[in-house]
């Protein structure tokens, strides 16, 4: 093998932040909210990534990245029940998952 067949520490920082791009432009652009909210796991996943390559590159004995990785792995559950739970009551009320019907 040579060293082009590696996969180095900037391939998994492109592809963390192709995830986060990605993300950012569905929250901006969608008006489902769904869409929305999987575009917030999609900025988070960048996130965890990014992390994670941090940890396995840089940080070889404390294990911080891994930490903060799981961290956002629960917070992004929770965020998403809660947020799921809120379009839940917001949907039986005006019957729309278009964000411009809730702006009032």
């Amino acid at each position: 093998m040579s060293d082009t067949d590696f996969v180095t520490m900037y391939h998994y920082l492109f592809l963390g932040l192709i995830l986060f791009l990605i993300g950012i432009i569905g929250s901006i652009v969608s008006k489902n909210v769904i869409k929305v909210l999987i575009s917030i796991e999609f900025m988070l996943t960048g996130i965890n990534i990014n992390f994670i390559t941090f940890a396995s590159y840089c940080d070889n004995y404390k294990f911080d990245g891994y930490i903060m990785a799981l961290f956002y792995v629960g917070l992004g559950a929770a965020e998403l029940a809660v947020a799921l739970y809120i379009f839940y009551l917001m949907f039986q009320k005006k019957e729309s998952d278009c964000m411009e019907d809730y702006s009032n």
